[in-house]
């Protein structure tokens, strides 16, 4: 089976795709990402990442809080 020059699809046309920009997310990529996959419920009370980060923080102010006056 031979590759040839153009793997694009047919139905994918180079004019419409545009042209593509080298190392575009390359600085976004090397701050590294942490992904974490919310359970549909946890996902309706907590819609942002910001929320999410914010009930985080509460919880381990609390618990350090907690910890030192034990």
């Amino acid at each position: 089976m031979k590759k040839s020059d153009d793997d694009l699809r047919p139905e994918y046309k180079r004019v419409v795709l545009g042209k593509g920009v080298r190392g575009k997310y390359a600085a976004r990529y090397s701050k590294g990402t942490n992904l974490v996959l919310l359970e549909d419920e946890m996902a309706e009370v907590f819609p942002t990442s910001e929320a999410v980060n914010e009930a985080l923080s509460g919880l381990v102010r609390r618990a350090r809080k907690k910890t030192v006056t034990s």
